[in-house]
This record gives structure tokens, C-alpha cells and sequence, in this order.
């Protein structure tokens, strides 16, 4: 596995600090994909940010949401000043973020969208977000996370 993605020269490049951490990837994990790197890693699954994409009426948004909660999406769309919300199917998450579902980052993505936080997930020392492949998930301070992307933060997921 190749530890250089998108989403680590994206952090290289703006002088984020970061630190790496492989694991055995489970495509066929049933309580999602980020508990399941949570349970790998022994890591709190609050800690481990999922990164969905999706549309706030006809913008596309990024969103970064603990493991262990399911996003809002009233809420979203709420914060994003729109009127609906709702998931990109596989096929769009893919093409726009340039990322494999399952390895999607909201770091280096080759058009980037707005970011959007859960506010809840921004008091924690360090986070565990994927790192743009899957099996790979970067650790940072979620401030430089948040800098780094230019990100907003709401109360998107319970």
C-alpha cells in the first residue's frame, strides 16, 4: 500500500502536521466502514470521521461526520443555506471527489467542494479522517484539519 495519496501531498503541500496509520480494509464490513476502521485501530468511533458527499439543492458538499453518527440532512441543508439535502449516489461521489467510496477524503480532491463539520467532532485533540485510499486513515488536529479545508462547522448528524 502506498502511503503518498492526493489528500497527504494536499497536507504536505499547506505544512499540515499528520500522522498515518494503515488497516486491514474490510469491503464487506457491516457496521460501515468507518466503525470498521474504528475497530481495527482500537480507536474511540467518535474519533473516526466518515467523509460522505453530498447535494445541498444543486451544490455539492463535502461532510465530515463521526463514525458512529448518521448525518442530518435537514440539519445540512439548514447550514449550507438551502432548502434539501441528499446523498451522491456511489457513481457521483466517486467522480467528484476523485476517491473510491470507501476511501473518499475531503483532502486533495481534484474540484474541491465546500466542507462542512459536525461541530461535535471539533473538540477532540486529534481525529482519525481517511487519507484518500482505502485502509488508510491520516490523524490531525481537527483546527488544522478545518484550516486546511477552509471548513464550516454545524450540528449535521445525531
Amino acid at each position: 500500500m502506498s502511503m503518498a495519496t492526493r489528500a497527504t501531498r494536499a497536507l504536505d503541500a499547506a505544512g499540515v502536521a499528520y500522522r498515518l496509520h494503515p488497516y486491514d480494509y474490510d469491503a464487506d464490513a457491516v457496521a460501515g466502514k468507518g466503525m470498521q476502521a474504528a475497530l481495527a485501530l482500537g480507536i474511540a468511533p467518535d474519533r473516526v470521521l466518515k467523509t460522505l458527499m453530498t447535494w445541498v439543492d444543486a451544490r455539492a458538499l463535502c461532510v465530515v461526520i463521526p463514525s458512529d453518527r448518521q448525518l442530518q440532512l435537514k440539519a445540512l441543508a439548514a447550514a449550507g443555506d438551502g432548502k434539501a439535502a441528499r446523498m451522491m449516489n456511489v457513481a457521483e461521489a466517486e467522480r467528484r471527489s476523485g476517491y473510491k467510496v470507501g476511501g473518499v477524503s475531503p483532502f486533495g480532491q481534484p474540484r474541491p467542494v465546500p466542507v462542512w463539520f459536525e461541530s461535535d467532532a471539533l473538540a477532540a485533540a486529534s481525529v482519525w479522517i481517511n487519507a484518500g485510499q482505502r485502509g488508510l486513515l491520516l490523524e490531525i488536529d481537527p483546527a488544522d484539519a478545518m484550516r486546511a479545508l477552509q471548513a464550516s462547522s454545524a450540528a449535521i448528524s445525531r
